[in-house]
């Protein structure tokens, strides 16, 4: 049974920082890139950081570069997404999510996406 479960949302302070955890079991976890999407309110899913486990390649989106920081930890089969500096604008439900596709360079696209886990919402009151 394929599971991504994420973790380690919460709300904090503009400025501060939070770690989500994507926790992956059920899939040979280096056969996969894992990513981060969020869904602001009102707003559609977008992806903002994945991780090519493979080749060790990274991509972050633009508004969060120098922000957030992606790395794997291939012992515990998990990803992390570090966040600093938050703003208020980056308030939204996170989705990690799991891909075999060959999507290149960036970020793998909401129709290449194998496997999601659960959301964790991140609320930044400013």
């Amino acid at each position: 049974d394929v599971q991504l479960q994420a973790s380690g949302g919460g709300l904090v302070q503009a400025g501060g920082s939070l770690r989500l955890s994507c926790a992956v079991y059920g899939i040979a976890f280096d056969d996969y890139a894992v990513g981060w999407f969020r869904q602001r309110p009102g707003q559609e899913r977008e992806g903002i950081s994945c991780i090519n486990k493979h080749d060790g390649f990274t991509y972050m989106e633009h508004s969060v570069k120098g922000r957030f920081t992606i790395s794997s930890d291939n012992a515990r089969n998990t990803v992390y997404l570090q966040m600093s500096s938050l703003k208020p604008e980056d308030t939204a439900v996170y989705y990690c999510a799991a891909t075999a596709e060959d999507f290149g360079m960036g970020m793998f696209a909401i129709d290449e996406v194998n496997y999601w886990g659960k959301g964790t919402q991140v609320t930044v009151s400013s």
